[in-house]
């Protein structure tokens, strides 16, 4: 067994109860003391702090670097100004995802290159040798182990992060900047996976512990674990990698069309030129026979993660992909792929569980409304 990773803040989860389990190699806190319900509503009415230094970070440096990185990722990356993040995918050589990332452009000098990019803790170093690999000969691609990460998410962030530091404030979604934290220099986007309000602060390793014990001696934050994250982000109907996106999935069968700008589209300026290009294409033009939707239980019993979707009569449909019983909607919901001719919303289907068909019904996403502070 390999041993498993420890964040920089390992120490401090301890000290706070955590109960810590094995994620993507790393012994992560899954909850506190309060517990997951407890710290899912923390973040829906206050500020919670996530541990998310598993993530991997990498700069990408040298005036090539975006047009490099759009034969990768099917969005627009070479329009994409200074201070402005946005959410893009790998691809593979049939449309389908590799992995979700975020890219930023940072300032010019502030030592995170032209591009900064975060990924997900399981792809990381597989995502590391992917760009060294093929755009490694037009910019300079550094992982940054040497940095934590840490995300401040719920309508009481931007109060509590701007006792640290005022500027913070001038953020709206989508933007970052350098900002001085606790006598460290931190890249701070107004971002996140929970559907709220709230900030990722990239932080010198060394620095993590100093400042998440600042945040936390602040009367808004206290910590949540993976557990309410996961909780959020599906009531939020944004995607895990791994779960509801993988490598068979395409951008269009996942809903993600939304973050492939035009100009990548055919007939753009800029369009095709990274892996899959033609089936993606293909699936836009209408050709994708699946869809990720969300599904709302009518009956009060969890329908979890690979738990068969059939029709009135049993037809297999599908699989759920990511499930819970939402604390903050209070009902069970789920994301599954399912053919178009069933995905309209308020179609019903069933989920088999336990030898029982419960039945489910197709909803919009989010689930619960996004509250990103947009300006």
């Amino acid at each position: 067994m390999t041993e498993l990773l420890k964040t920089p803040l390992h120490a401090l989860h301890l000290s706070l109860g955590a109960r810590m389990v094995p994620f993507a190699g790393y012994a992560m806190p899954v909850q506190y003391r309060d517990g997951l319900i407890a710290e899912h509503r923390q973040c829906r009415s206050a500020a919670a702090l996530f541990d998310v230094s598993h993530m991997g970070q990498v700069r990408l440096s040298g005036a090539d670097a975006a047009a490099a990185l759009e034969t990768l990722v099917p969005v627009d990356v070479v329009d994409l100004a200074v201070g402005r993040q946005r959410y893009a995918f790998f691809t593979n050589e049939h449309g389908g995802l590799l992995d979700d990332l975020m890219i930023s452009r940072p300032a010019p000098g502030t030592g995170f290159g032209d591009l900064f990019l975060v990924v997900n803790a399981g792809c990381k170093d597989a995502d590391l040798r992917h760009l060294q690999t093929n755009i490694g000969h037009r910019c300079t691609v550094v992982g940054m182990p040497e940095r934590a990460l840490l995300a401040l998410q719920g309508p009481q962030a931007a109060d509590a992060l701007a006792r640290l530091n005022p500027g913070v404030k001038d953020l709206v979604f989508m933007t970052g900047g350098v900002f001085e934290l606790a006598d460290a220099p931190c890249f701070v986007t107004r971002s996140g996976y929970t559907g709220e309000d709230g900030f990722e602060i990239s932080v010198p390793a060394e620095r993590a512990e100093a400042l998440a014990s600042a945040l936390l001696a602040l009367p808004e934050v206290k910590p949540a674990g993976l557990g309410a994250r996961d909780t959020l982000r599906l009531e939020a109907g944004l995607c895990l990698y791994g779960h509801d996106i993988d490598e068979n999935t395409s951008p269009v069968e996942a809903g993600l069309t939304w973050a492939i700008q035009k100009v990548r589209r055919p007939g753009g300026a800029r369009e095709g030129g990274y892996p899959g290009a033609a089936a993606v294409e293909r699936h836009l033009a209408g050709g994708a026979m699946r869809k990720r939707v969300g599904l709302v239980g009518l009956e009060r019993v969890p329908v979890r993660e690979g738990t068969a979707i059939v029709d009135a009569h049993g037809h297999a449909l599908g699989r759920v992909t990511s499930g819970t019983l939402a604390p903050g909607v209070d009902r069970p919901i789920a994301m599954a792929y399912l053919p178009q001719d069933h995905a309209a919303p308020e179609h019903e289907v069933y989920a088999e569980v336990r030898g029982k068909r419960l039945p489910m019904r197709v909803t919009k996403m989010p689930f619960q409304p996004h509250r990103y502070h947009r300006g």
